[in-house]
């Protein structure tokens, strides 16, 4: 069974809270939250500004619910649902003891609007819209996990996301197998599916599902001097880009901002990179918007090999995803599910083959002759009775009789020849 584990990637790591200058130095030169968000900066999402803000896109957000009260989300979120069984119908009502605050730390990485031109968090793509769908996870739970995302999935496409995000994992590289249909649905639909790695301070060692699905577009965490995250990332060959995973700035749920790490962070940064991408070039496919955003990642000079098991195809950069000359694909660069489910599911979901002529009638066979009653070979059976020890035994009988007759025969013949002469 999976077991989702939402603080693999999420707030089980330290949350510090956001406390203007006495967290965020250098106050006096800008707004201390937008001086927090270094990745602005530092992974090109100011210079990708310049050509689009994310308008005209929409992010799925699975996760625990983007509440209602923050104005960072005040004209962002323009539809939602719960898949949860606990959470309110439009999605927008936090879910979990323990991560409600956990959606909408994610959806203000991805698309929150500040609170006034320069002041406020913002997230990446400051123009796209937001879909809130709550997930809940443990034993609180009244739907299974799996089914969960596997409709959450379908619910995000039929309502017209462009890009999914998807801030969770589990501790096993295999997934349910109603996600194969759900995830094919998504990338059928050209839809651009961001996950995050996992996390190893949270006890996973290597990516898990749904990192693991071809087609997805996985994503690995640095700290803020673009050196894998010790803590606040994992490892793997599905990794496809690496994104900040420390230090983020967080809206909770009832407006306070915060510190956080996790590559939950990461995912929802490189989730916005995709809606700006996809904004500045909306003719391309799903396939082609990952494409650019792994081909314009920046090389990282510790890599050992691209993609890499830690950075995968390198860091983030949004500037050049937007705007460099990237050759077009034909086929995803993460991997082809249909052709895993061909290969994989072949054994479990193969027809019956079907007659290719009508079954032929045949006569039933004679009945069998009766059973003969087994009988030990020590005696005669009643054929070698009446066929060999009879005929033997009166054929025996008739010569023996001759025998006689003839040795009677002789001796007579002899008695007469000595009998005395008078």
């Amino acid at each position: 069974m999976i077991r989702p584990l939402l603080a693999v990637c999420a707030s089980a790591l330290a949350v510090v809270l956001l406390t203007g200058s006495a967290v965020i130095p250098d106050a006096s030169a800008q707004d201390p939250v937008r001086a927090a968000e270094y990745w602005l900066d530092d992974y090109g999402v100011k210079a990708a500004w310049a050509t689009t803000r994310g308008a005209g896109v929409r992010i799925a957000i699975i996760d625990t619910g983007i509440a209602r009260g923050p104005a960072e989300f005040e004209g962002a979120v323009v539809g939602g649902t719960d898949v949860s069984g606990t959470g309110a119908p439009d999605g927008r009502a936090p879910v979990g003891a323990v991560d409600s605050n956990h959606g909408s730390w994610v959806a203000s990485l991805a698309a929150a609007r500040g609170t006034g031109p320069s002041t406020g968090m913002i997230g990446v793509a400051p123009q796209a819209e937001l879909l809130s769908v709550s997930v809940g996870f443990g034993s609180s739970a009244k739907v299974p996990f799996t089914e969960q995302i596997a409709e959450a999935i379908r619910w995000s496409v039929d309502n017209g996301a462009d890009v999914i995000n998807l801030s969770l994992t589990t501790n096993t590289l295999d997934w349910d197998k109603s996600w194969d249909s759900a995830f094919l649905y998504a990338h059928e639909h050209d839809v651009v599916v961001v996950v995050a790695a996992g996390n190893r301070g949270s006890g996973t060692s290597r990516v898990g599902a749904p990192a693991t699905i071809p087609g997805v577009l996985t994503v690995a965490g640095v700290d803020p001097s673009g050196r894998a995250s010790l803590e606040a990332s994992t490892q793997g060959i599905t990794i496809g880009v690496s994104a900040p995973s420390e230090d983020l700035v967080g809206v909770s749920a009832d407006g306070r901002l915060v510190l956080w790490n996790g590559t939950s962070g990461a995912a929802p940064i490189v989730a916005g990179v995709a809606a700006l991408v996809r904004a500045a070039h909306p003719d391309l496919d799903a396939a082609n918007v990952i494409n650019r955003i792994i081909r314009t990642a920046r090389p990282v000079a510790s890599a050992r090999a691209v993609p890499d098991p830690l950075y995968g195809y390198g860091l983030v950069d949004a500037a050049a995803a937007v705007s460099a000359n990237v050759p077009a694909v034909t086929a995803n660069p993460m991997g082809s599910l249909e052709e895993w489910i061909r290969l994989y599911r072949r054994a479990e979901t193969d027809p019956e083959p079907a007659p290719t002529v009508k079954p032929v009638e045949v006569p039933p066979l004679p009945p069998s002759d009766a059973a003969r009653r087994v009988s030990t070979p020590l005696l005669p059976s009643t054929d070698s009775l009446l066929y060999g020890t009879l005929p033997l035994m009166g054929g025996s009988a008739t010569a023996i009789l001759v025998a006689l007759g003839v040795i009677a025969a002789v001796r007579r013949i002899r008695l007469a020849s000595r009998a005395p002469s008078r």
